[in-house]
C-alpha cells in the first residue's frame, strides 16, 4: 500500500505504484487521501496553503478507514505500508490498525505540524504507542526541517527503525522533479526500505 504525498494521488504516485509491482512482484494499491474534495493543483499558487486549509479536516479514523479497506482490496493476507511527506505521517498513524506488518515511512511528519492540526487527528507517536506487533521504519534527511532532529530521536525511542540521510532534505526520494531529489541516496533507500518489507 501507498499513501501520497500532500498533493494526492496523481500519475506520480502511479507510476510509483506500477514501477515497484514491476520490482517486486507485489501487488501495489493505492487511494487518494483527499477523494471527492476538490483540491488545487501544483501549478496554483495558493495551492499549498489551499491543501493545508483541507488537512486540517482530514479525519485519522476515516483515513485509515480508507488504508484498511485498500488493503483488502489487494486480496492478501500480508501487507506493508509506505507512505511519503504527509502520507508518510499517516504510515506512522496506520501502525495502530493492526493491519500493516511493516510500515515505512518516507519523511513522515513525527507530531502533526501546528497549521494542519484539526478535531479529527491523533498525534503519529501516540498511534505508535499502540502498534503491537508492526514493525516500522522511517527514512529522514538530516536537514529536513519537518522532521526535527528531537522528534527522530522520539521516533527511535519507540522503537522505530530510523535511516538518516546526511545532507537531505524534504522529498528527497520519490519526485525526481524535485530540486530536493538526490538520485543515490533516493536509490539506497529504496533498496533498504524494500529489503524491510520483504523481511
Amino acid at each position: 500500500m501507498v499513501i501520497p504525498d500532500i498533493w494526492g494521488l496523481r500519475p506520480l504516485f502511479s507510476d510509483l505504484c506500477d514501477d515497484l509491482a514491476e520490482r517486486t512482484g507485489w501487488s501495489v494499491a493505492s487511494f487518494d487521501p483527499f477523494a471527492g474534495v476538490e483540491m488545487p493543483g501544483a501549478d496554483d499558487p495558493d495551492g499549498f496553503d489551499r491543501r493545508v486549509g483541507a488537512l486540517r479536516g482530514l479525519d485519522d479514523e476515516s483515513l485509515l478507514a480508507d488504508a484498511v479497506a485498500a488493503a483488502g482490496a489487494t486480496g492478501c493476507d500480508r501487507v506493508g505500508l509506505v507512505g511519503f511527506c504527509m502520507g508518510g505521517m499517516y504510515a506512522l498513524k496506520a501502525s495502530s490498525t493492526g493491519r500493516f506488518g511493516r510500515i515505512a515511512s518516507f519523511y513522515g511528519m513525527i507530531r502533526v505540524p501546528a497549521d494542519w492540526e484539526g478535531p479529527g487527528q491523533g498525534q503519529p507517536l501516540e498511534h505508535l504507542a499502540g502498534r503491537g506487533s508492526t514493525e516500522v521504519m522511517a527514512v529522514v534527511g538530516t536537514e529536513d526541517e519537518w522532521t526535527p532532529p528531537g522528534d527522530v530521536a522520539e521516533l527511535e525511542r519507540a522503537g522505530v527503525e530510523v535511516v538518516r540521510y546526511e545532507g537531505a532534505g524534504h522529498g528527497f526520494v520519490h519526485d525526481p522533479s524535485r530540486p530536493a531529489h538526490r538520485r543515490e541516496d533516493a536509490e539506497d533507500a529504496w533498496r533498504r526500505v524494500l529489503a524491510f518489507l520483504a523481511g
